[in-house]
């Protein structure tokens, strides 16, 4: 039992969520921010932020963290999205010095002017053969990537249709791109058939472009994309897949599920980003003809106008795709998927609900915030690290535990997380029902 239930928390901490504070009133734009950081800071001081945390030593199966107020954690590490855990492989660490010894570490200029390497060229050329597509573009990030190719294709009078959970970068891309925005039911793509009827029923002049994920990261589920694609073509839209969370490391041969969908080279244009299996930051779009990839990198103004890819960051990730092709790669999937499988078993065993398919994301449920809160503040000291997601990344009342499996988990890895998973909610449960009653104050909660 651990010594939370000693501490009086203050019911605001306990409710409310980021939407509270999204549209701020008030004509100082500087002031208006006191609302939100008055209510972060009061979760902060009663260790219930547990956000914008640093690890000390990287993202390692066990490691050091501090939250953002310094204090000090150590436990098993299912907060990294390192799933075939990469970052800290021999070659991938190889790579990176001879190229800092080759070509420092800065590449000094935008990829519209002379900001590419040798290392980025590659770069390009594996990601298009790795997913028989003809052209890839690279971004500074996958969130760059995704905003980027909506904002470049698409024009005001164009329109978006978006399946409702699509990622953050997605839905920032169509805003800043154009006020026709239809969003569909998550992975109803009769609802997707419906917008795309009436669209053309009114418009048959101007673009559609219609937005989905091969992996949705917080329900660990995914469309059918051939249908999809098939709807697309129909309609005269063009289909964006996002494959940021399967590519690599699901599938027999890595390609996600747009492999397993055997839907390689089939899809309008694929983007994804390294930073969840490649051991890096950055993003790309991938594409059938090299007319879209010149425009994208001349209109796609996070292309155009950020810096390009370090030598290192270029070098890693072409080093990593390597890795994933081979019988290595192979190997580690099949340990990830073994330490999914494992995960998901002992979670039903204990008692735990999680979302979605076998995936690297076990998205454990807890339902409301004040609950989720509770459990989250008790996991580092119990020996585990992981993310409480909560809105806006969900739904409000869907807050979850978010736990992201890596190659290199063990087995006490995933027992011992379990293990505080379940004290932590059995604690927390009875918490929360304490801080319902009104009548008691601090003293008597505590007795």
């Amino acid at each position: 039992m651990s010594n939370f239930n000693n501490a009086y928390i203050p019911p605001a901490a306990l409710t409310g969520s980021m939407r509270d504070f999204r549209v701020p009133g008030g004509a100082d734009l500087l002031e208006r921010t006191e609302g939100f950081f008055k209510w972060q800071d009061l979760r902060r001081q009663n260790g219930l932020w547990p956000f914008s945390r640093a690890t000390e030593d990287g993202p390692n199966t066990i490691c050091h963290a501090q939250d953002d107020s310094g204090n000090k954690m150590r436990g098993v590490n299912f907060a990294s999205q390192d799933y075939l855990s990469l970052s800290s492989h021999s070659g991938i660490k190889e790579t990176a010095k001879q190229t800092i010894e080759r070509c420092g570490v800065h590449s000094a200029g935008s990829p519209a002017l002379v900001g590419n390497t040798s290392s980025s060229v590659a770069l390009e050329r594996k990601i298009a053969e790795f997913l028989k597509m003809e052209e890839v573009v690279l971004y500074p990030t996958g969130w760059a990537a995704g905003f980027g190719v909506i904002k470049g294709l698409v024009r005001s009078a164009d329109h978006v249709v978006m399946d409702m959970l699509s990622h953050s970068c997605l839905q920032e891309g169509a805003n800043a791109a154009t006020n026709n925005i239809h969003l569909f039911r998550h992975l109803d793509n009769d609802y997707c058939r419906n917008i795309l009827t009436k669209i053309r029923s009114k418009d048959k002049e101007n673009g559609i472009l219609v937005v989905t994920e091969g992996l949705f990261s917080m329900d660990s589920d995914t469309p059918d994309l051939l249908a999809l694609q098939t709807l697309c073509h129909e309609f005269n839209a063009t289909l964006v897949v996002d494959v940021a969370h399967d590519l690599g490391n699901l599938g027999r041969d890595g390609r996600g599920h747009i492999g397993v969908q055997d839907m390689l080279g089939k899809i309008d244009i694929i983007m994804g980003s390294f930073s969840k299996t490649f051991a890096s930051n950055g993003g790309f779009v991938a594409c059938k003809t090299r007319a879209v990839k010149e425009y994208l990198r001349f209109y796609s103004a996070p292309a155009t106008f950020s810096n390009a890819l370090s030598p290192v960051q270029a070098a890693t990730i072409l080093k990593a795709f390597d890795i994933v092709e081979s019988a290595e790669g192979r190997g580690l999937r099949l340990q990830l998927m073994t330490n999914i499988t494992a995960l998901r078993k002992q979670l039903t065993a204990a008692g735990l609900e999680y979302y979605g398919d076998p995936s690297a994301i076990v998205c454990v449920k807890m339902g409301s915030e004040g609950l989720a809160r509770l459990v989250s503040k008790r996991l580092p000291e119990l020996g585990l690290i992981a993310n409480l997601v909560e809105f806006p990344a969900v739904p409000k009342g869907q807050a979850r535990i978010r736990m992201q499996v890596m190659a290199n988990h063990s087995e006490n890895n995933i027992s011992d997380a379990v293990a505080v998973l379940r004290t932590a909610k059995a604690e927390a449960e009875i918490e929360l029902e304490m801080t319902k009653q009104p009548t008691l104050g601090p003293a008597q909660r505590v007795a």
